[in-house]
């Protein structure tokens, strides 16, 4: 699915239409530029590479260089390539795009269902407890093993370490994607994605923010406004039966 990339601003608050203050990510979204669009044909895929944050050529490898002269763009800092899937046979929603065009914040609309993917914050080398959230050994006199792995071999059999133990070691700096996340709010004019909740990642870090892939295009306003928008719906539609009882 085709999405942005963009910065992680930090969190925030916004206010819905009763009031209610929601806690927020604010993402700096695009805008992106296309600067490739492959075809199944030559490549064996679909896919559309865009590019964010302008760069000053003489920061770029050759290569690198050599591939904006190639599509006819301005370097950028970061590129990233989204796979398309065919829309309807014999097409392909990688046709839609073109080499050059501009991609905005105006890609997804207020409420939308959306996946984001970034780097959770490395925590380095952490213990059990709290890499796993392990439970502890006893907690009473005497005890020495609070914290401590205990014991995880065996003896002849199968006289080894099983794989997939739970042990100390690095925790963090992984890619991450949290799924179905709404967008609270979009502002345009600045290029900011405002999202319910947290989303992986440090502030001023990379993120990409696509359209859900579990739950393409669903727009899921908050259950008030759903309410409210059935109740204005009843009334009017009670206020039009009494008019044309009226009439008649």
């Amino acid at each position: 699915m085709i999405g942005l990339l963009g910065k992680k601003l930090g969190m925030t608050h916004v206010y819905d239409a009763y009031g209610r203050r929601r806690a927020v990510t604010a993402v700096q979204a695009g805008p992106c530029t296309v600067i490739c669009v492959r075809k199944p044909a030559p490549n064996g895929s679909s896919a559309v590479q865009v590019g964010y944050e302008p760069v000053q050529e003489s920061r770029l490898t050759k290569p690198e260089a050599g591939q904006f002269k190639k599509a006819g763009v301005s370097p950028f800092r970061y590129v990233r390539e989204f796979r398309q899937e065919p829309s309807v046979p014999g097409g392909n929603e990688a046709e839609r795009w073109k080499v050059g065009q501009q991609l905005t914040v105006e890609l997804f609309k207020e409420y939308e269902l959306v996946d984001v993917t970034g780097v959770s914050i490395g925590k380095g080398f952490q213990g059990g407890m709290k890499r796993w959230h392990w439970k502890g050994g006893p907690r009473t006199h005497g005890s020495t093993s609070h914290r401590r792995p205990g014991s995880i071999g065996s003896t002849t059999t199968p006289g080894r370490v099983w794989k997939g133990h739970h042990l100390p070691g690095h925790m963090g700096a992984e890619r991450v994607t949290i799924q179905n996340v709404r967008i609270a709010k979009l502002d345009a004019e600045h290029h900011l994605l405002f999202i319910e909740g947290s989303i992986p990642g440090s502030e001023r870090q990379l993120v990409m923010v696509r359209k859900s892939v579990k739950r393409p295009g669903v727009i899921k306003p908050p259950q008030a406004l759903r309410a409210l928008a059935e109740d204005e719906e009843e009334l009017t539609n009670k206020n039009a039966k009494a008019a044309k009882a009226k009439k008649t």
